[in-house]
């Protein structure tokens, strides 16, 4: 199930395991929870940024990645991708990465 809460404008796309959990407006302060295989994951967004604020990942990359504006913040041992988009992605459509 996907959590849609924007129709257009910047937007933080949340998935697990390649599907999307989450999708919320940048410009809205939020903080969500994904389940990944490991654990909870917690994501803020917060002043047209976002973050990895918890995981259950060893190495806490995604952690000290700290606050984005724009590109993917990526927990890969929990599989969750955390991507700021345009709001003109499309579900469905072809990119460089998934080919």
């Amino acid at each position: 199930m996907i959590h849609q809460v924007v129709s257009q404008g910047q937007t933080v796309r949340i998935e697990l395991d390649g599907k999307p959990v989450y999708i919320l407006p940048i410009d809205r302060n939020n903080a969500v929870s994904v389940e990944g295989p490991l654990g909870k994951t917690q994501i803020e967004i917060k002043d047209h940024n976002v973050r990895i604020t918890e995981s259950p990942c060893n190495n806490k990359l995604c952690i000290h990645q700290g606050w984005t504006q724009q590109g993917t913040i990526i927990c890969l041992p929990n599989r969750i991708i955390v991507t700021i988009e345009d709001g003109s992605h499309q579900s469905g459509t072809v990119d460089a990465i998934t080919g």
